[in-house]
C-alpha cells in the first residue's frame, strides 16, 4: 500500500503547477494509463483515508488545465470508473477533513 500511496503522490507532483509543461504532463500520464490505475488504487485501499485523499489529488490535477483538456480528462476519469469511487471514499471517511476537501475538489 506504501508504494501505491508513494505512486500517487508521486503522480500529484508530477501533474501539479501549471501552463503548457503542466499539460503535457497530464497529458503524458493519461496516455501512459494512470487513471485506471489511480482507480485500482482506490478499489484494493477503500479503508485508508490517506490512499483515497492521495488518489483524489492526483484526479484533481490530472483533470485541470486548458478547458478541453480538462474535459476530455474528466471524462477520461469518469470513464476509467473514478466517480463512485470518490463518493464511496467521501462516505468511508466523514471525518476526514483532507479526504472531503480531495473528493469535493475532485467532483467540481
Amino acid at each position: 500500500a506504501t508504494v501505491q500511496r508513494l505512486a500517487c503522490f508521486a503522480l500529484c507532483h508530477i501533474t501539479a503547477g501549471a501552463g503548457a509543461l503542466r499539460d503535457a504532463d497530464a497529458q503524458a500520464v493519461v496516455d501512459l494509463g494512470a487513471l485506471p490505475q489511480i482507480v485500482a488504487v482506490m478499489v484494493a485501499h477503500p479503508a485508508s483515508a490517506a490512499m483515497q485523499k492521495q488518489a483524489c489529488v492526483a484526479l484533481v490535477n490530472i483533470t485541470t488545465g486548458t478547458d478541453a483538456q480538462r474535459d476530455a480528462h474528466a471524462q477520461a476519469a469518469v470513464d476509467a470508473g473514478a466517480l463512485p469511487l470518490v463518493v464511496a471514499a467521501m462516505r468511508a471517511h466523514p471525518a476526514s477533513a483532507a479526504v472531503q476537501k480531495q473528493a469535493c475538489r475532485t467532483l467540481s
